[in-house]
């Protein structure tokens, strides 16, 4: 009897498991759509609840029955040594296509979408871990320094003014990731917590929070904690980040299904592997092509190598950026240690005077 209890429980605890698992991995993984996502709103950051909370930046997610909605942001206890990736939509195969965020110990490529408090486009400038302490940049987080004491505050400069959502594509962020974020995309992650899952499954049953409904303002921007999307801690969005412009067609004719965009992926990778192979063997073939055929092949070369020169580019200035970026932070940790460096002496030079006050004090007592 109590045998087949035990296997009873154990198919049940095995099947929870494998339903919550399927479940998240309905939200938000693999997603690909016909048109982007609106601009981010614009909006205040709640404060920070206490030490050890993370900010992660609110997002447009996608609802198969009423289409872009916004998962507010809101502050989580972080992992130990970790930072949070956002997730961000990209232009890919013909399609948007959501690539989801992640934990790990560097912040990766995110689109250079600029999510705001920290999150410029590029890095992370909210705060940084020291030791098992995680401290909070006062210059673009919202602290009470009461609740709050690990802090430091540094200014950053942010070179992405530009509300879009979404990387490539038309009108999208030209950005692209440099080799570091290229290489830290491969260190080991950890997918969202358990309350990032289940914050995004609540935002997806709002409807105040569907584009439809707002308009791209959303009446729930951003929150204190997951989850918690009533009281006073809720933060509305002030405006919308650009005009809204309702899609033409339907959330479910936008969807894109697995196989079609597998094979739109295909498609883009054969053609761009063909283009290549013709360009490389242009001067070896042995019969004479039509003229309208060789035109066609001069105009498509002629487009493939404008197409790399400018991402080249792009590729190039976004890596003079991050070079500019690396020694502007160098130039202030130094001129943060000279700080502190120049407080510490002239704490050393008060408690040599109140050392010396005192000796005089005790020689002359009746001062």
């Amino acid at each position: 009897m109590n045998k087949n209890r035990a296997v009873r429980w154990l198919v049940c605890s095995v099947l929870m498991i494998a339903f919550s698992a399927a479940a998240f991995a309905q939200i938000g993984v693999g997603i690909s759509v016909r048109f982007g996502p609106p601009a981010i709103p614009i909006y205040a950051q709640p404060i920070c609840p206490g030490p050890g909370y993370f900010w992660t930046p609110g997002y447009w997610a996608w609802n198969d029955g009423y289409g872009y909605y916004w998962v507010p942001g809101t502050w989580v206890v972080a992992p130990v040594g970790m930072l949070w990736t956002p997730g961000y939509w990209g232009w890919y195969g013909g399609y948007y296509r959501w690539r989801p965020g992640y934990w790990g110990r560097h912040v990766g490529f995110y689109g250079g979408i600029n999510y705001g408090y920290g999150y410029g486009g590029y890095g992370f400038w909210g705060g940084e871990w020291r030791g098992e302490r995680f401290y909070y940049n006062r210059s673009v987080t919202n602290i009470n320094v009461v609740n709050v004491t690990n802090v430091y505050e540094r200014r950053v400069e942010i070179r992405n003014n530009s509300r879009v959502s979404y990387n490539g594509g038309s009108g999208g962020i030209g950005a692209r990731p440099t080799p570091e974020e290229e290489r830290w995309e491969h260190e080991p992650h950890r997918e969202a917590l358990a309350d990032q899952q289940q914050h995004e499954r609540v935002a997806s049953q709002n409807r105040r929070l569907f584009a439809s409904e707002n308009h791209g303002r959303p009446e729930i921007a951003a929150t204190s904690r997951p989850g918690e999307f009533g009281g006073r801690d809720v933060v509305r969005a002030r405006a919308a980040g650009e005009s809204y412009h309702a899609p033409k067609m339907s959330p479910r004719d936008a969807r894109v299904s697995e196989n079609e965009a597998r094979g739109a992926e295909g498609r883009n990778m054969e053609n761009n592997r063909d283009a290549r192979s013709e360009k490389r063997n242009e001067g070896n073939r042995g019969w004479s092509a039509p003229q309208g055929s060789r035109n066609n092949d001069r105009m498509r070369a002629r487009d493939e190598q404008r197409q790399q020169k400018e991402q080249g580019k792009q590729e190039q200035k976004y890596r003079q950026q991050e070079v500019k970026r690396q020694q502007h932070e160098q130039q202030m940790q130094q001129k943060q240690a000279q700080q502190e460096q120049k407080r510490q002496q002239q704490e050393q030079k008060r408690q040599r005077q109140e050392q010396k006050h005192g000796g005089q004090d005790r020689h002359n007592p009746g001062f």
